[in-house]
């Protein structure tokens, strides 16, 4: 069953703020729910079902239901890590177009920020099947990303300096975003002058870690044409995992080989039909490998195509992240998806910062990344479109 202009986006919010000492992660939930339903001209009355992941507090949607006071007749609470709210609007137009429900809220909070906690999830990876076998050798999450990294250099001549342009990229939109935790605009030369902190990649090369929180709000084609909101549709979806296969991985490449095609044939288009991406931006390495993945530019050349501006608003070949992403923005609890979703919709509607809005936005791409690149990771695709 394709879910092809079977379900809209119908409101979307980012928390404001990267600091929220004064908040409990469940309040957090409920203020960037109370945003996306706001946006979209809805109340919580009109809920029917519900998504979260991990990061919710409690028995997941359970607790959060019985806290924000809805009842839905649909929940979801998958976990692929920073992938899961992108894995999380496929689901809920699945469910929309099997009719479990009509208007589905997902929502993501986090605050490893002020509360001193670390990276979101790091229980899980302590408590996985695999932790004794890879652990003892040093294996961590940036140790993971920075594996892949060199591996791409050593396969395809991949360079420090082609990972900076993502960087940079990156910056150059943050300082248009006033709520971007880093807004200040950086060169190659300041990204290769930071501190290593896995070779090759330098603190720079790294998301930001930040309090936080998103929600979206997806509806059935019916509730959508009784909005005053500009609804985006969703054209096409797709999710893949990966994992080292007992010892058979190759580092260059992500879930994204699967994930990509599946989103692209569902909507009916192709990589040089998208006007915009939000690419997942855990470390450089991570969006350059989707790039390539996605179709983008062949495999090895992702280092060439990022070069010279190529990912800069609103001119560039491929525009990315126009709100800094996780790179200079916020990366909310760790898990950075739903906010890739949240800046494609503010693209599609024409309501993007006007230094970094992409003229005559039509076809959005999302991407998101969960898990480790070098190790187990799952991919989510999603190609939406300003109308159908």
């Amino acid at each position: 069953m394709s879910v092809r202009g079977r379900a809209f986006i119908a409101g979307a919010f980012e928390h404001p703020r990267r600091t929220i000492p004064d908040r409990t992660v469940a309040q957090v939930h409920a203020e960037v729910a109370a945003g996306a339903l706001a946006d979209a001209g809805l109340t919580f009355a009109d809920v029917d079902g519900y998504l979260c992941a991990g990061d919710a507090p409690g028995f997941g949607p359970l607790s959060m239901a019985e806290y924000m006071g809805i009842s839905p007749t649909h929940v979801d609470s998958t976990e692929t890590g920073g992938s899961s709210y992108i894995v999380h609007v496929q689901h809920a137009a699945e469910a929309i177009a099997a009719g479990h429900c009509r208007v589905a809220l997902v929502t993501l909070a986090g605050l490893p920020r002020s509360s001193g906690t670390g990276i979101a999830g790091a229980g899980r990876f302590g408590s996985s099947p695999e932790v004794h076998f890879e652990n003892h050798f040093g294996m961590s999450i940036v140790a993971g990303y920075a594996m892949a990294a060199r591996r791409h250099m050593h396969e395809f001549g991949t360079t420090s300096e082609q990972l900076a342009e993502i960087k940079v990229a990156a910056s150059t939109h943050a300082q248009h975003n006033p709520d971007a935790f880093l807004r200040d605009v950086v060169t190659i030369d300041d990204v290769m002058s930071s501190r290593m902190v896995a070779d090759p990649l330098h603190m720079l090369d790294c998301c930001v870690v930040t309090d936080g929180g998103g929600a979206l709000v997806v509806v059935a084609p019916e509730v959508a044409r009784s909005l005053q909101r500009h609804c985006v549709p969703i054209l096409g979806t797709g999710t893949g995992v990966k994992h080292v296969d007992n010892g058979r991985i190759d580092l260059t490449h992500t879930a994204a080989v699967h994930s990509g095609p599946r989103a692209f044939a569902e909507a009916g288009v192709t990589p040089a039909d998208i006007d915009y991406a939000s690419i997942y931006d855990s470390f450089t390495i991570t969006v350059l490998v989707a790039l390539e993945d996605l179709g983008f530019c062949p495999k090895g050349k992702g280092g060439r195509f990022v070069a010279d501006g190529a990912l800069q608003a609103p001119f560039g070949r491929l525009p990315f992240n126009t709100d800094g992403g996780g790179l200079c923005n916020n990366h909310p609890g760790n898990r950075g998806g739903i906010t890739k979703v949240v800046e494609a919709v503010r693209q599609l509607r024409g309501e993007a910062h006007s230094a970094v809005q992409v003229p005559g936005c039509e076809i959005a791409l999302v991407h998101g990344t969960g898990g480790n690149l070098a190790t187990r990771m799952g991919s989510s695709t999603l190609i939406l479109g300003s109308s159908l």
